[in-house]
């Protein structure tokens, strides 16, 4: 009997079970869902400056905390609940970023008064459907483009905060909007 060779990853994805767990099964599926879409967008933003890692070890309390990614709960947040925030050691604790996301969330239902849907806003960027990529190496994946270059303008526009190109295109690599999964990766293929 022949061992099966181990699936090869991203590089990005290392030897920590929960970035695995998360490069395996979420990033880079196709995302549709506004709770979820409303979740990374706050996600990315408190990720600013910070590794991945990081907000991934904390996402549970980042769920606790805001009220299930809620936005219509969180956009109704005020300065007594981002006190709270502020001393809550399980999420990042910082103000600008706290308050960007009560900010984030009322854009948020502006967008989907607009458009019917946050979903049907965020995912013309990318013309409704996954760009597929063909990476080599983590090297080649770029930080942003000029996709990610509109949407931060436009989202910036409407007034979002967090929102930076760099922001935006993690967003993209994390709902799918593009196939950033390197071509040896395992989940490429399935992806594409």
């Amino acid at each position: 009997m022949e061992n099966a060779l181990p699936e090869v990853r991203c590089s990005w994805a290392g030897s920590s079970e929960l970035y695995r767990a998360y490069h395996d099964k979420e990033w880079g599926v196709p995302l549709h869902d506004e709770r979820a879409l409303f979740e990374f967008l706050i996600l990315e933003g408190a990720q600013a400056g910070l590794s991945w890692i990081t907000i991934l070890k904390k996402r549970e309390a980042y769920r606790e905390a805001f009220d299930n990614f809620n936005a219509a709960v969180v956009a109704r947040y005020d300065e007594h609940k981002i006190a709270l925030l502020l001393q809550n050691s399980a999420i990042v604790r910082n103000r600008l970023k706290l308050q960007s996301a009560v900010i984030n969330a009322q854009k948020f239902l502006h967008v989907q008064k607009e458009f019917g849907s946050f979903d049907a806003f965020i995912w013309q960027f990318a013309g409704g459907m996954p760009q597929q990529n063909n990476w080599r190496n983590l090297a080649e994946v770029p930080a942003s483009t000029q996709v990610s270059d509109a949407m931060s303008r436009e989202l910036k526009r409407r007034g979002f905060k967090f929102v930076g190109t760099t922001i935006c295109y993690a967003f993209m690599q994390a709902t799918g909007m593009v196939n950033d999964h390197t071509t040896d990766c395992f989940r490429y293929a399935q992806l594409k």
